[in-house]
């Protein structure tokens, strides 16, 4: 039985892979139980490493290192990945704020962590690990132990700390959360509703059908009646009084009883239906009945790289594929697909106009499921050796005489 010993007790490549690879999934599969409606997650995996380092189940010293820093990269890679395509437009939606928000929470933790290490007189090293552990700010731990990387004893005694104060950020959070949700009388499902619907009223797309009955607007095209409404929207197809069913450009002309298929924004929808006329009950069905030119409504996804990045306005598509493209579906909301939209790989248009226009449109975007599902590892590695270099390279500050670096955690996040 030695040998059996030595595989969870001894030492070795081998050993340290299989111990990762027992914590790992024990952590994964407790962060699947639920105890009234909570789970602590992916916190589970750093309870598991500790009570098997606890029984004596340790690592090799550098498959641990090796690990710790590549999972690190990793790690922070894939949240730059994720963010990257709505990381500069999210500076135009309150980004400032959140990010005002954020440097204060960073400048609080430092004042109390100063404050708790001069009344206690705890190690500088210490403190580092209590600070990034009670904010669970695991990329705030790998940078610091870049800084102190020529003091060994100093890094070792930072992940202690943090592995200590880690459990409870993570449980404290919760009990707060918890007992605030308990004194202020707070109904779950009620504040959910809530957040639902205030999200709709800004950027959910809504689809209604509208009857023109303003003289007004008798006689007058798309594009001047988006001079004068000033509101953002997408006439899908209009309902002409004959009968005949067409998808319009800017110049089509609006006439007394034509009903129009309209896409806008929750916001704009009670504005543009007093403008326009009145609002009729009229699903998509009943426009796909309608129509008599061969019209079909299609979701087509955005899988090429070719359009990642650029706005449906500058794709030109009405011009180049005689199409309309009335909603873009991304991560769970409908956006109105306004010229100034820009895309992403993974968007999924709705798309207005005949079966052989729609066919073309479709490889203009890609329009594979398969591609999404196989990444792109050229991409992903060369990104990681980019993040590498620039996290190493020394940035010299005035008034500082050592040099700066973005290090594991910086570098890969850009």
């Amino acid at each position: 039985m030695n040998w059996f010993q030595n595989l969870f007790f001894g030492s070795g490549v081998a050993h340290s892979i299989m111990i990762l690879a027992l914590v790992i999934a024990s952590g994964v599969a407790l962060a699947k139980v639920k105890i009234k409606g909570i789970t602590l997650g992916s916190t589970w995996i750093l309870f598991t490493g500790i009570l098997a380092s606890h029984f004596g189940m340790l690592l090799d010293a550098e498959v641990a290192h090796f690990v710790k820093e590549f999972g690190l990269i990793l790690f922070i890679y894939s949240i730059g990945m994720e963010m990257g395509p709505g990381f500069f437009a999210s500076f135009r939606k309150g980004g400032v704020k959140m990010n005002s928000l954020a440097v204060s929470l960073v400048i609080l933790t430092v004042i109390v962590t100063l404050i708790i290490r001069a009344v206690t007189d705890t190690p500088m090293g210490t403190m580092i690990g209590v600070m990034s552990g009670a904010v669970t700010n695991t990329p705030g731990l790998g940078a610091a132990q870049q800084a102190f990387s020529g003091d060994p004893e100093t890094v070792s005694t930072m992940a202690s700390a943090y592995a200590v104060a880690y459990p409870l950020g993570a449980v404290g959070v919760i009990l707060t959360i918890l007992l605030l949700k308990k004194v202020m009388k707070v109904d779950i499902g009620e504040e959910s509703g809530r957040i639902r619907e205030s999200g709709k009223d800004k950027d959910t797309a809504r689809m209604m059908s509208v009857t023109v009955t303003n003289s007004a607007i008798f006689g007058k095209t798309i594009y001047d009646l988006d001079r004068l409404i000033g509101r953002r929207f997408v006439i899908s197809r209009i309902r002409h009084t004959d009968g005949t069913v067409e998808m319009p450009t800017s110049r089509s002309i609006m006439n007394e009883g034509d009903i129009m298929l309209v896409v806008t924004s929750q916001s704009n929808f009670e504005a543009i239906v007093a403008f326009v006329g009145r609002q009729i009950e009229l699903g998509q069905a009943d426009w796909d009945n309608f129509d008599n030119n061969n019209l079909v409504s299609r979701q087509v996804l955005v899988t090429k790289s070719d359009v990642n990045g650029y706005t449906l306005g500058e794709l030109n598509i009405r011009a180049q594929y005689g199409i309309s493209i009335t909603r873009v579906h991304r991560a769970g909301l409908d956006l109105v697909a306004t010229p100034d939209i820009i895309l992403q790989i993974g968007d999924n248009l709705t798309v207005v106009g005949n079966q052989a226009s729609v066919d073309k449109a479709g490889k203009f975007f890609g329009n594979s499921a398969e591609k999404l599902n196989d990444p792109n590892l050229v991409s992903i590695f060369l990104g990681i050796f980019l993040g590498v270099v620039l996290g190493c390279m020394p940035i010299m500050f005035p008034g500082i005489p050592q040099p700066v670096k973005l290090g594991l955690a910086g570098g890969p996040l850009i």
